[in-house]
């Protein structure tokens, strides 16, 4: 909607993204409204918090989690009701007991990128350039940007 949105004000070719957390011990919760999970005083901090009081009990194996981004691309010059063109990033992990690391924002301090044990990496521990090759939205992205390439040689 707000690729659409932007396409319809503008009359340019619009990229917007979407992007969560999906829990599978939580159903699949926060999910899209990740950024407003829980009560509006919460901040990335409190959200985290709140995501680990929820899984207090959970066992390890059961705390497996996903980001997925959707990024979707309009062009307002193709006839007809603007259609989004969407592109879909996952990458999975599972949700540590404590937040570690300083980098990123969000779900990264408890975001486990390469195990469940004690030595798995959080994605806030990550270096910048580590965490782009892997991340969601990176690899929604790049699906965009092959598009852009293939369909309007930019």
């Amino acid at each position: 909607l707000k690729a659409i949105a932007y396409a319809r004000a503008s009359g340019f070719l619009s990229l917007a993204d979407d992007s969560g957390i999906e829990v599978d011990a939580l159903d699949g919760r926060p999910g899209v409204r990740s950024a407003r999970y829980g009560t509006p005083d919460l901040d990335d901090a409190g959200r985290t918090a709140l995501l680990l009081h929820e899984l207090e009990g959970v066992p390890p194996p059961l705390r497996t989690a996903r980001y997925v981004a959707v990024v979707a691309l309009v062009d307002p010059s193709i006839p007809g009701e603007p259609k989004a063109v969407l592109f879909r990033g996952v990458q999975e992990g599972c949700i540590s007991s404590a937040p570690r690391g300083t980098r990123g924002f969000g779900y990264d301090p408890v975001f486990l990128v390469d195990g469940q044990d004690a030595s798995a990496t959080t994605q806030a521990e990550l270096a910048e350039a580590a965490k782009d090759a892997i991340s969601h939205r990176g690899q929604a992205l790049r699906a965009a940007r092959s598009y852009l390439q293939e369909h309007y040689g930019c």
